[in-house]
């Protein structure tokens, strides 16, 4: 089972860009795809993007496609979600989760467990 930690999140500006970094510290993380989700105040848990176990394949909301790109280090037991051009509609906590095995991935957020705690995203207009 995969302890995830997200970090990165702060307070900027539209148009600004941040990187968000999620480690995982169990033994599997290299065999499953991960996936980035975002939840704002009063609304459910929303697909953000995904990265297979390789890092071969990537799947990204049309909200964000574009603006956003993930990617991941299996070495460093890393994945990054770098987002760029941030609008305020950006604004919620993000959280990244433990995904299908190997290629499968799912926007569904019931697909995904072992979530971190959360890094909050704050957009100002």
């Amino acid at each position: 089972q995969e302890h995830m930690v997200e970090s990165g999140g702060g307070l900027v500006q539209a148009g600004d860009s941040l990187r968000l970094s999620c480690v995982a510290s169990g033994r599997t993380f290299s065999r499953y795809t991960m996936g980035w989700f975002r939840q704002a105040p009063g609304k459910e848990r929303e697909f953000v993007a995904a990265i297979t176990s390789s890092g071969g394949n990537t799947y990204y909301a049309d909200s964000v496609k574009g603006r956003f790109t993930i990617s991941r280090d299996n070495a460093k037991n890393t994945v990054y979600l770098q987002m760029n051009s941030l609008k305020p509609e950006d604004t919620a906590v993000y959280y990244c989760g433990e995904g299908g095995y190997g290629n499968n991935w799912s926007r569904s957020p019931a697909m995904y467990d072992d979530w971190g705690q959360g890094t909050q995203v704050t957009v100002s207009s």
